[in-house]
């Protein structure tokens, strides 16, 4: 049955098996508070009749909803899922397919009418409060810390934390800025340590209480941290990096019942950080001169998809199945998975 705790000080906290039964019981609670209060200006609150007390009190069962806890099957039923970068794009997609699966899912991002709008269509398919939307800055310390308050006040703790927020910078040696190169260290590598260090933070607290629970850190990583990658070194090098991260982290927190693992798609090429029109890969790679000969997006499309031994881009499923194998896997750690049709494998 779900319970409040009430923290002198502190606050009142709402207790149960899903969402739904935490936030019923929250939702009782204030109901009650309010009756209180109201009743006071009625002369105080009066006892009810047997038979109407005795219908109020069986009224859920009559109805057959309430404090119901409406869990489902879901592969992923009630976990805590947080996913950076997760207002549009590949993040999008993720965040979509784990809801699909019973996930309780943060949609952190800095386009925060974005997040705000995938959280309430998320959450009228799938069950008010399935998905929340937290605006973050994963390059800023204060608001990695703060999405991750906001996540624990809101749902109570985090099993997963999918590491997906990410930039893209391409360009030769002559052509890279220093201010480039930091700003895309500062997305993939460094956000990815602040984003550990703070989501580990409850984890550990977690362990204590349930020392033989596991809970994952996943970094989308790329096939680019498998393999260099031409007149893209910025990006390849971030990546790199972020998994030499992951090796470290796995090492460290495996104590905690922690596991931490990156997965390498291969190129998304039907999503915007590849099509859009000004910004998108095909174009920068087209200006970089990336691919020898190509003269139009269409070319250097065609040109990435001949390097792919299945002929075909990632799509999101691919990466979501990755990331359910690392969660269920509970002897896989540190590893760095190639989901990349083939093109790069491991070595």
């Amino acid at each position: 049955m779900p319970k409040i705790v009430a923290v002198k000080g502190l606050g009142v906290f709402a207790h149960g098996s899903s969402k739904k039964t935490a936030d019923f019981a929250k939702a009782l609670l204030i109901d009650a508070a309010k009756i209180a209060a109201y009743s006071k200006a009625f002369g105080g609150a009066k006892p009810m009749e047997e038979d109407l007390a005795d219908y109020i009190q069986n009224w859920a069962v009559r109805t057959k909803h309430g404090a119901n806890d409406g869990a489902g099957k879901g592969r992923i039923q009630e976990k805590i899922a947080i996913i950076t970068g997760s207002a549009q794009g590949f993040g999008q997609g993720i965040a979509e397919e784990m809801c699909k699966e019973g996930a309780n899912v943060v949609i952190a991002d800095l386009s925060t009418d974005l997040a705000n709008e995938n959280a309430k269509r998320l959450s009228a398919m799938h069950g008010m409060g399935k998905a929340i939307a937290v605006t973050a800055n994963v390059g800023e310390e204060a608001s990695v810390q703060n999405m991750l308050i906001e996540t624990v006040l809101e749902y109570g703790g985090i099993d997963v934390f999918v590491n997906n927020a990410g930039i893209v910078r391409a360009g030769s040696l002559e052509d890279m800025t220093v201010d480039m190169l930091e700003l895309v260290t500062k997305v993939n590598y460094t956000a990815y340590f602040l984003c550990a260090k703070y989501a580990t933070m409850y984890m550990k607290i977690q362990n204590r209480f349930a020392p033989d629970y596991y809970m994952d850190i996943i970094q989308i990583n790329s096939k680019s941290g498998l393999a260099g990658s031409n007149k893209n070194f910025a990006y390849a090098g971030s990546k790199f990096g972020g998994i030499g991260l992951t090796q470290s982290f796995a090492l460290e927190l495996t104590p905690y019942r922690i596991k931490v693992n990156s997965i390498c798609p291969g190129n998304f090429l039907d999503g915007p950080l590849w099509t859009h029109p000004e910004k998108g890969l095909f174009v920068q790679y087209l200006h970089a001169g990336k691919v020898p000969g190509a003269t139009t997006v269409e070319e250097v499309k065609k040109f990435y998809e001949a390097k792919v031994p299945m002929n075909r881009g990632c799509h999101i499923i691919d990466v979501v199945r990755a990331i359910y194998y690392c969660m269920e896997q509970e002897y896989e750690t540190g590893q760095a998975i190639p989901v990349t049709g083939g093109q790069e494998m491991l070595k």
